[in-house]
């Protein structure tokens, strides 16, 4: 069995996630998200999908994003478009 790093569940059914060079142990996607998701720097939630990314910041959507300060990010682009 292995320990969820999260929440120290002993489980028989763990998994590991590989990382960045790093190997982590959970119990269940719950634990692996609040361990491992980025926080959007403008409403605080968890990001879980593809999110948008300024520099070093990490944004849920591109609303949040432009809510920073990001013009130029979009959640997604029809072809032959460009961004607002």
């Amino acid at each position: 069995m292995a320990v969820c790093e999260t929440c120290g569940n002993d489980y028989d059914m763990a998994f590991e996630v590989h990382a960045q060079g790093a190997v982590h142990t959970f119990d269940c996607f719950q634990c692996a998200i609040e361990a491992m998701a980025p926080i959007c720097e403008h409403c605080g939630t968890k990001v879980i999908g593809h999110g948008v990314q300024s520099g070093e910041h990490w944004y849920c959507c591109a609303h949040c994003a432009r809510e920073e300060g990001n013009k130029g990010l979009v959640d997604r682009v029809m072809a032959g478009t460009a961004a607002p």
